[in-house]
């Protein structure tokens, strides 16, 4: 953790200091600040621009890719730039925070990789803690000669699990600086999160210029406190992930702002076991969840459980959520596109994975799959259960959905779905849209968006591109990455997609009450989000009911519904006027 020192400017000696008592107040005075950490220095990566378009066209020649005729790929962040990469989320002002591993398959388990003996041990585990317990009693030093298998990373000669806080995982800020469509700075942004029971950094958010990273076992709050480029401020507002082993991949990921002003983030089968700032247990140690809270940790809450590893998530214009759930590598089984609805259960729990099917006295009969709870809905399906919308592909990474104005018309609506099989030939991007069917949906359009890049993480930048994290190859780290923009040329410039662009990078408290209910009719939702929570910002309840009550489109009419309960949250007043707009039909 990089810390923040202030220094202030010597001021002259007092002259009634007598040189007895100056001399040790000095020594003590050197002592002390000869023990205060030096603040941790400032760490580049750079790339001309003659260097970055020569590996452009290197790398052009040496990748095949399928796409649609209306869209081009480019390559935005060079192997120099970048490790290994996972989580991406452009800013405002198009700059990339993604995170890079090192712990992935290092520092951290795969159930399938460690003594089979750990896994009934690790199922009977309820807390981060007493996974803390288990690996200090197996990989204590006294056993180091049984662990050899264990790198001796901090080469102190034992092979213990001391072994497992010394790889850190990383944050790096990369933009383009001198604007000619490519990234040539990368800045580190901070490099920690080293505990034993520290996951991979699966996700990444930069939101109220601030930067969260959620890596198991906490969701970390980030500041940047002296304009420096790297956080020098770090806290935990929410910790109890990754209470079990299981399958690398399957914790912490999808960091994403709500329609509510709410951080949202999900958490795999690993399970979680948090006690909230109000004191408050949230219980899930065997299933995975969406969560929520407000940026500070506070109104904490499991939006949804039950599933499998749904990795990341988006919210359609609409506010409705969607995501697509990794199956569990059963026969017959595949993944799930799902509609997750606040309070839903889908089922999953991580003992339908193992649980007794290992043992062939007790092997015939399997919850998940003898029940269909994996199944979309079917007449007399188990009530509990949130069943899915639809099959999907295998493999749902990084998922994206069009905020209105990114791509071309072609693809507004479109959600975007990475499917990661570790091959880059076997890895598409898919996008689908969705179409009402009765309170749900059901799939409409399908089609594959890309072919030939083994992306991670997806997100729109401001500039309406989609941008996309490639680890390359394989499922190991190998210290190389890059970043790839997919757009659609013909496009690139309209004049909604500037407008888009130089509205997101604009600060909205320059803008009166009148400018904002306006902006909250934009055709880009991020726009929308963007006026909607500055209004909630200042607790501005009458612009907000304005623009229900007169806008003449109906997103401003729902944005300005969302503000309210925004304030709504710490004063209930602020929904009261909510009532006037309800209908009740018999």
């Amino acid at each position: 953790m990089s810390t923040h020192i202030r220094k202030s400017s010597a001021g002259r000696i007092n002259p009634t200091f007598t040189s007895s008592l100056f001399i040790p107040l000095l020594l003590i005075g050197i002592l002390i600040a000869a023990c205060q950490p030096e603040p941790p220095e400032r760490e580049f990566k750079t790339i001309s621009p003659e260097q970055a378009a020569a590996e452009a066209e290197r790398t052009m020649g040496e990748v095949s890719v399928d796409l649609p005729d209306d869209l081009e790929i480019s390559l935005w962040a060079t192997k120099d730039l970048l490790g290994d990469p996972i989580a991406i989320h452009m800013d405002d002002e198009g700059k990339a925070w993604v995170t890079v591993t090192k712990r992935s398959r290092n520092s951290e388990f795969d159930i399938r990789d460690v003594d089979s003996s750990w896994l009934i041990e690790s199922m009977k585990w309820e807390t981060v803690e007493d996974r803390r317990e288990f690996l200090h009693t197996e990989l204590a030093p006294e056993r180091s000669d049984e662990n050899t298998w264990l790198p001796d990373r901090n080469e102190d000669g034992s092979h213990d699990w001391r072994d497992l806080t010394v790889m850190k995982e990383e944050i790096w800020r990369l933009e383009d600086l001198n604007g000619d469509g490519m990234a040539d700075q990368a800045q580190l942004f901070i490099r920690d999160f080293n505990d034993e029971v520290t996951d991979v950094a699966g996700a990444v958010l930069h939101y109220n210029d601030e930067v969260f990273v959620g890596v198991g076992p906490d969701m970390w709050r980030l500041r940047d406190t002296n304009g420096d480029g790297m956080s020098d401020w770090k806290e935990s507002i929410s910790h109890g992930y990754n209470v079990h082993i299981g399958f690398s991949g399957h914790g912490m990921s999808g960091l994403t702002t709500g329609p509510d002003g709410r951080v949202y983030w999900s958490i795999g089968d690993m399970g979680f076991s948090v006690t909230d700032q109000d004191g408050k247990e949230w219980h899930y140690p065997n299933q995975g969840a969406i969560l929520r809270s407000d940026p500070d940790g506070s109104n904490f809450e499991v939006y949804a459980a039950g599933v499998r590893n749904t990795h990341e998530f988006v919210f359609d214009k609409y506010g409705n959520l969607i995501t697509i759930d990794n199956d569990g590598d059963h026969a017959g089984e595949f993944e799930r596109l799902v509609y997750l609805v606040n309070g839903s259960d889908s089922g999953w729990r991580i003992n339908w994975q193992f649980g007794k099917y290992t043992d062939p006295k007790n092997n015939s009969y399997k919850v998940w799959m003898d029940e269909d709870y994996f199944k979309p809905h079917w007449d007399d399906q188990a009530a509990h259960v949130l069943p899915p919308l639809a099959e999907y592909y295998a493999g749902p990474a990084g998922m994206a959905y069009n905020p209105g104005t990114a791509l071309n018309e072609n693809w507004e609506d479109h959600f975007f779905v990475m499917s990661f099989r570790g091959s880059v030939a076997n890895s598409p991007i898919y996008s689908f849209t969705l179409k009402e069917n009765g309170a749900s949906f059901e799939m409409d359009e399908d089609k594959e968006a890309l072919r030939g890049i083994l992306a991670v993480g997806l997100d729109f930048g401001p500039d309406g591109a989609l941008y996309m994290t490639d680890w390359i190859q394989g499922w190991s780290i190998n210290d190389e990455g890059r970043i790839w923009k997919l757009d659609s040329p013909e496009d690139a410039e309209s004049e909604i997609r500037l407008e888009t662009k130089s509205l997101l990078g604009e600060s909205f408290s320059d803008h009166d009450s009148e400018r904002l209910i306006e902006l909250m009719g934009h055709q880009d939702m991020r726009v929308r989000q963007k006026a909607q929570f500055e209004l909630a910002n200042r607790g501005d309840e009458e612009s907000l009911l304005r623009a229900i009550e007169t806008s003449s489109e109906q997103l401003a009419r729902i944005h300005g519904i969302w503000g309210l309960a925004q304030i709504g949250r710490s004063n209930l007043n602020a929904v009261e006027p909510l009532t006037q707009f309800l209908r009740f039909r018999l």
